[in-house]
């Protein structure tokens, strides 16, 4: 293409420097202008050039054409197969993104069917603090809450089958009746006294405020209502309206975090509480001290049973002598009706039977 355009190129300048020569001799000599037309060989030169530059035109665009085919076929191929390979880890991607998304329905689903059973209990617990709280806030309810979990407890360490508790019991004393909530019977023919107390005003004000300050100053003053208990418990002195009571009385607060609150407002609560022979105890200290009375009552039967064994073979062992002097006194009795047995038979065949068969009447052959 380019050769053809140079050599149209080389043409032009030839016909144009032709032209300019033939012009300056015609000025510079006298010589008769022939018959020469410039025009028409301009036109003719211009008609060669646009044809030899529309073939050539032409043929560029035929090759450009062309080429451009092929660069658009083999760049679409090249371009496809890019793609392909682009898109398909992108199909693989969106495939397991599609069956992530079908898992995380079905999870969802699930989830939000769990969710709605658990938003019901909540729903329902959440009634069933309020109610609680409601009642807890009356004295009487909590009164009659904290004897219900004392004796939960009792059932629980297993104390009915070793001792008897009483509930409500009265007793005089210091010149009033004083009623203790229950009395642990010992194997001692003893009992410990156990009083239930529940000041809980004071707590429950401190778990609804949201003020770290008056929540702080709360518990403070619920610890101050347990040490007055305490103080109250210590001036009655049950263990002296008891035989064999040992000298204390366990006061029970019927929840781990009403004592564990109050003696992180007060740490010296115990302390002064056991000064007064007062022992403050939660179900859990409250169960493992009668777990340890439960083991003693094992231990006190065992005991007993093990007395009673020992009087059972005492007594056996003299019924066995009564009755092995009896069969050997019944031995010697034999052995003498035997001897007068033996000497009657030979009293009888030697003595009478022979003197029977010298008589010869019937009566001594029928006998014979």
């Amino acid at each position: 293409m380019m050769e053809i355009i140079v050599g149209l190129l080389v043409v032009v300048v030839l016909c144009l420097g032709f032209i300019v020569m033939r012009q300056n001799i015609g000025a510079n000599s006298t010589v008769v202008q022939q018959n020469f037309d410039q025009t028409a060989l301009i036109d003719a030169v211009k008609t060669a050039v646009d044809a030899q530059v529309g073939k050539a035109t032409q043929q560029a665009l035929e090759s450009v054409n062309s080429q451009i085919d092929r660069t658009y076929v083999a760049r679409t191929q090249t371009l496809a197969s890019e793609t392909k390979s682009l898109l398909d880890p992108v199909a693989v991607q969106m495939n397991e993104l599609r069956q992530a998304v079908t898992s995380l329905q079905s999870n969802y689903t699930t989830t939000v069917g769990v969710t709605e059973t658990i938003s019901k209990q909540i729903d329902t617990l959440n009634q069933t603090t309020s109610a609680l709280q409601s009642a807890l806030k009356s004295t009487s309810a909590r009164g009659a809450w904290g004897e219900q979990q004392l004796r939960n407890v009792i059932e629980l360490a297993g104390m009915l089958p070793y001792c008897d508790f009483y509930e409500q019991t009265t007793v005089s004393g210091n010149d009033k009746t004083q009623r203790p909530d229950a009395l642990i019977k010992l194997p001692n023919n003893g009992c410990v006294v156990i009083d239930s107390k529940t000041p809980l005003d004071s707590y429950l004000k401190a778990q609804e405020t949201s003020d770290s300050a008056a929540r702080q100053q709360l518990l403070n003053e619920h610890a101050k209502a347990l040490a007055g208990h305490a103080k109250v418990l210590a001036d009655k002195k049950y263990w002296q309206q008891f035989n064999r009571s040992p000298e204390y009385v366990i006061m029970f607060i019927p929840g781990e975090s009403f004592l564990a609150d109050a003696l992180r407002a007060d740490a010296t609560l115990l302390e002064n509480a056991m000064q007064g022979r007062v022992l403050i105890a939660s179900p859990v200290n409250l169960l493992a001290l009668l777990l340890a009375v439960a083991k003693g009552w094992q231990a006190f039967q065992i005991a007993e049973h093990a007395e009673n064994i020992a009087s059972l073979g005492r007594e056996l062992y003299e019924r066995v002598d009564i009755v092995l002097e009896n069969v050997e006194k019944t031995g010697r009795g034999l052995e003498t009706a035997i001897s007068a047995y033996n000497k009657m038979v030979g009293s009888i065949e030697g003595r009478m039977l022979a003197t029977l068969r010298k008589s010869k009447t019937p009566a001594s052959r029928l006998l014979i």
